[in-house]
C-alpha cells in the first residue's frame, strides 16, 4: 500500500492490539456464560418440597384420580356474592383411599360452612382449632370412619383431605363462602380461581422460612380428567348488562334484567377448561354501583354490623403533574417461561413507553439472583426507553424465584428527595413467602407507592393483592398480552390523577366500634374509581349519618350517607366484617413476625365459624365402615393441571440456556463490547 511501511502493514497499532485482546477476552467470557447457564439451570431447577410432576402409578387397585368433578353455584345480590362449591369424589379402584386435593379460592372469601354427603347421610362439619381438628381427623381415619378435613394454607389456597373412601363410594363435599365485590370504574368483576399454580419453595432444611403443601401437577399439555362447571345468577336491584368473560365461553340468559343468569359453554374440544381463573365482568344499568350504608341488626344477644360503600368522585385530570421515579421489578424465573414472560414484556413496553421525559426509571430483573439495568435511574427519554425494551426483548426465563432479596435491594436504593417513587412489581406470584414480602413492603417501602401486576391465567392473587395493600397501591391482573395496554393506561391514570386524597370519615349519631379500617381519620388515598369500603359494628338506636371528606383536584369533597333501617337479610355483613378483621390481624402478624395474633384470629374463626390459618372444618361419620383401615389405606394426592400458559419449567424441568439476570445482562454487555470492538478495528484499518 503506498506510503505504508511493510512492517507497519502487518503489526497492529498498539491501542488496536489492546482492543483485539479485549474482544478475545469478551468472547471467552461470553462462551463461559453460555456454557455455564444450562448446567446452572439443571442444578437449580430440580424439584424441591413443593410442586412435582404426577406420575401414574402401576400399583394395582388404586384410583389415582378420585376427584371426578367440581360444581359451582353463584348467587350475586348487590355487591355480595354467595358461592356454593361441590366437590365429587368417587373411588373407582379396589382399595380404600385417602384423597388429598389442594385447590384455590378467592382472596376475599369468607368460608363459613362445609357439609359432606355420603350416600343418604349428611354430615355437618364443625369449625375447630386447627391442631385439634387434625388430631380428630387422624383418629377417625385410623378407626375406619369416613372423615373430611378442610385446612387453609393461604387465604387463597386450601387443602381437602377425605379419608376412607371405600371402593364404589361417592362422596360429595360442599363448601359455602361469601365475598364482597367492589367495582372499578363502574365495572364489577367476579373471579373464581380453578387451579393452584406451582409454588417455588425452599424447605426449612435448606434455610427456608415458609411452609406449603407438596402439590402434584400434570405435565404441560396434559388435560385434567376432573369435570368443571359453574352457574351464576343475579338478584340485582338494577338490570345487569355488558356481561362478558375474558377467560371462558359463556351463555347469558335474561341479560339487561335484574335476574340475568350465566352458564359456562364448552370450548372447541368439548370441555370446560379448569386450568385458568374464571373471570366475569358486568355493569349495572345506568353505570350505577351498589353504594350506600347497610345495617344488619345482628343475632340474638349481639350488636349489629354495618357496611358502607362510598362512591368516590370521578377522576379529574390535573394540570400540573410532578415528575416521578419508576422502579420496575420483573420476575424472570422458570415459571414465567414462555407466555407469562412474553406478556410481561408487552406490559413493560407500554409502561415504559408511557412515561414522560421528565420522569426517571430503572428496571430490576430477578430470579435466583437480581440485577438492575442501570446503576441509577435514568431519564425516561425515548432513547433510554428503546434501549431498555431492546434488552428486555432478549431476556429468557429460568431459575428460582427469590423475590425477598430483590425487594430488599429495592428498599435500599437511594431516593432523590424531589422525586416521588413508584415501585411496580411484575410477577406470577408463584412463591410461598407472601407474609415475608408483605412485611418487607410495609416496613421498608413506605417512601413509595407499590403496585403489583399479576401475569398469567391463574396468578397468586393473595401475593398480588397483598403487595398492593401493604404498599398503598393497587393490584392489577393481566391474563393476556392484548390486555397489557389497557392495564398500563389504568396505572398511569391512577398515579397521575388520584381520585381522592386526605380521606377521612366520621359518624354522626350512630354508636360504632370495631371499625375496619380501624382509623377513619386517615384512610388510604383513592387511586382508582373504586368505592371506599368501611366495616364495623354498631349498637343502640340506628340513626344519624356517615360523612366522608377528602381532597380532589378541584378542591374539597364531601359525601353524606344517612343511616337506614337495619336489614335482617344482610347476615353476610357479619361474616364479611369478621373476614376483614382477620385479614387486618394477619397483616399485623406479618409485620410483627411469628404467631402474634394467633389467639385473636382463632377466636374470631371459632365464633363466626370461619376457616382461617388457625381454624379448620372437620366432618366425621360415626359409623365404622372399614376396621383397621389405616393398615391398607392408600394415600392419593389428586394432581392439578398446570395453569394455562405455564410450562414444565415452573415445576422443575431443566431450562436449557437460561442464565440468571446477572448472566443475561453480562452477556448482553459483552456482546455489545464485542460489537463496539469490531467497529473500532474496522475504523482503524
Amino acid at each position: 500500500m503506498p506510503g505504508l511501511d511493510r512492517n507497519q502493514s502487518i503489526r497492529p497499532h498498539a491501542p488496536l492490539g489492546r482492543v483485539i485482546v479485549a474482544i478475545a477476552g469478551s468472547l471467552f467470557a461470553a462462551l463461559l456464560i453460555v456454557a455455564w447457564a444450562p448446567a446452572w439451570a439443571q442444578a437449580e431447577q430440580q424439584p424441591r418440597e413443593g410442586p412435582y410432576f404426577h406420575i401414574a402409578s402401576s400399583e394395582p387397585g388404586i384410583d389415582r384420580l378420585p376427584l371426578k368433578g367440581t360444581q359451582v353455584e353463584v348467587r350475586i345480590v348487590g355487591p355480595i356474592a354467595d358461592v356454593r362449591v361441590t366437590q365429587h369424589y368417587r373411588n373407582e379402584g379396589q382399595r380404600p383411599i385417602e384423597a388429598t386435593y389442594v385447590f384455590p379460592g378467592s382472596t376475599g372469601a369468607a368460608v363459613h360452612a362445609m357439609t359432606v354427603r355420603l350416600g343418604e347421610r349428611v354430615l355437618d362439619a364443625q369449625i375447630r382449632e386447627k391442631q385439634r381438628a387434625r388430631l380428630d381427623y387422624d383418629a377417625a381415619k385410623k378407626e375406619g370412619k369416613t372423615a373430611a378435613l378442610l385446612d387453609q394454607h393461604r387465604p387463597n389456597v386450601f387443602q381437602m383431605n377425605v379419608a376412607n373412601i371405600l371402593p364404589g363410594d361417592d362422596v360429595a363435599v360442599e363448601l359455602r363462602y361469601t365475598e364482597l365485590l367492589l367495582p372499578a370504574e363502574g365495572r364489577y368483576r367476579f373471579v373464581y380461581p380453578t387451579v393452584v399454580g406451582p409454588r417455588y419453595h425452599v424447605p426449612g432444611s435448606e434455610g427456608g422460612l415458609s411452609s406449603f403443601p407438596a402439590t402434584a401437577h400434570l405435565p404441560e399439555g396434559t388435560p385434567s380428567t376432573t369435570a368443571f362447571d359453574l352457574h351464576l345468577r343475579f338478584a340485582s336491584p338494577l338490570p345487569v348488562h355488558d356481561v362478558v368473560s375474558s377467560s371462558h365461553r359463556i351463555e347469558v340468559q335474561a341479560e339487561d334484567s335484574p335476574g340475568a343468569e350465566v352458564a359456562l359453554a364448552p370450548a372447541d374440544d368439548g370441555q370446560i377448561p379448569a386450568n385458568r381463573d374464571f373471570i366475569l365482568e358486568y355493569r349495572l344499568a345506568g353505570g350505577a354501583t351498589a353504594g350506600g350504608l347497610t345495617l344488619y341488626p345482628g343475632r340474638a344477644g349481639e350488636d349489629g354490623y354495618f357496611l358502607a360503600l362510598i362512591e368516590p368522585p370521578r377522576t379529574i385530570e390535573t394540570v400540573q403533574i410532578n415528575p416521578r421515579e419508576y422502579i420496575f421489578v420483573v420476575d424472570i424465573s422458570g415459571s414465567m417461561h414462555g407466555f407469562p414472560l412474553d406478556t410481561a414484556k408487552t406490559l413493560l413496553r407500554h409502561l415504559i413507553g408511557g412515561l414522560r421525559a421528565s420522569d426517571r426509571f430503572n428496571v430490576m430483573l430477578f430470579a435466583g439472583s437480581n440485577r438492575m439495568l442501570a446503576d441509577a435511574s435514568v431519564p425516561a427519554t425515548h432513547a433510554n426507553a428503546e434501549r431498555a425494551v431492546a434488552i428486555l426483548d432478549k431476556i429468557q426465563a429460568g431459575g428460582s424465584t427469590e423475590i425477598v432479596p430483590a425487594l430488599e435491594r429495592i428498599a435500599a436504593l437511594p431516593k432523590t428527595a424531589d422525586l416521588a417513587r413508584t415501585v411496580v412489581v411484575i410477577t406470577d406470584g408463584y412463591v410461598t413467602v407472601e407474609e415475608r414480602v408483605f412485611q418487607l413492603v410495609r416496613g421498608n417501602l413506605g417512601r413509595a407507592n407499590v403496585f403489583a401486576f399479576g401475569i398469567g391465567s391463574s396468578v397468586n392473587r393473595h401475593l398480588i393483592e397483598g403487595i398492593a395493600r401493604a404498599g398503598q397501591g393497587e393490584p392489577f391482573i393481566v391474563t393476556r398480552p392484548e390486555f397489557a395496554a389497557r392495564e398500563a393506561e389504568r396505572l398511569r391514570r391512577m398515579i397521575e390523577a388520584p381520585v381522592l386524597t386526605s380521606v377521612r370519615a366520621h359518624f354522626e349519631g350512630l354508636d360504632v366500634y370495631d371499625l375496619e379500617p380501624a382509623r377513619l381519620d386517615a384512610l388510604p388515598d383513592v387511586l382508582g374509581a373504586r368505592p371506599v369500603a368501611l366495616f364495623g359494628k354498631w349498637r343502640g338506636e340506628p340513626r344519624g349519618q356517615l360523612v366522608l371528606q377528602g381532597q380532589t383536584a378541584q378542591g374539597d369533597w364531601q359525601q353524606v350517607l344517612p343511616v337506614t333501617t337495619p336489614d335482617p337479610d344482610a347476615q353476610a355483613l357479619r361474616l364479611l366484617w369478621a373476614r376483614r378483621r382477620i385479614q387486618q390481624l394477619g397483616d399485623e402478624e406479618a409485620l410483627i413476625g411469628g404467631n402474634a395474633r394467633r389467639d385473636a384470629i382463632t377466636a374470631l374463626g371459632l365464633r363466626h365459624s370461619l376457616l382461617t390459618q388457625y381454624t379448620s372444618f372437620i366432618a366425621v361419620d360415626q359409623i365404622v365402615r372399614k376396621p383397621q383401615a389405616a393398615l391398607d389405606l392408600a394415600s392419593v394426592n389428586h394432581p392439578l393441571p398446570l395453569p394455562q400458559g405455564v410450562s414444565n419449567h415452573a415445576v422443575g424441568a431443566a431450562v436449557p440456556s437460561t442464565p440468571e439476570p446477572a448472566a443475561w445482562l453480562a452477556l448482553l454487555v459483552t456482546l455489545g463490547l464485542v460489537g463496539a470492538g469490531i467497529a473500532h478495528v474496522r475504523r482503524h484499518r
